[in-house]
């Protein structure tokens, strides 16, 4: 059952931080008159350095989401439950939200981008430990 509130969790994460930080900008923006809905293109990069940071840290949780949903969809699949699946996804959850507000939050210096990628690193490892032990274990 917490792989799947921590994947209830990332989901949560994923949505809070485009609410407060994308969803945000976008809309101040259109209700101060200072945007019309249709001024925030995809395929353009455009605001401030923070705001397009968020995009990002935004976007990396959206392609970060799926591997994670298939990884739990995986243990129950198999009727893995451990207490190393168990530690392996709060790790994740709990590497991810500080990822995304180191990401959004600072500037991208040396120092910065690899407290972020550490953070990332520490998913990775985490997803392949969860690969690993349902390859072994099934």
């Amino acid at each position: 059952m917490l792989p799947e509130l921590m994947l209830l969790g990332f989901a949560a994460w994923t949505l809070v931080l485009l609410l407060t930080t994308v969803g945000a900008y976008r809309l101040s923006r259109v209700f101060s008159g200072r945007a019309g809905m249709s001024e925030f293109r995809a395929d353009q990069v455009e605001g401030q350095d923070w705001y397009r940071r968020a995009m990002r840290a935004h976007a990396n949780c959206v392609e970060n989401l799926p591997v994670f949903a298939v990884l739990v969809f995986a243990l129950r699949v198999f009727g893995i439950a451990d207490p190393a699946v168990d530690a392996l996804c709060v790790v994740i959850l709990a590497a991810r939200i500080p990822q995304s507000l180191v990401h959004v939050c600072f500037a991208q210096t040396d120092r910065v981008v690899s407290v972020r990628f550490a953070l990332f690193f520490v998913q990775f490892l985490s997803f392949c430990a969860l690969i690993a032990l349902i390859a072994f274990r099934h």
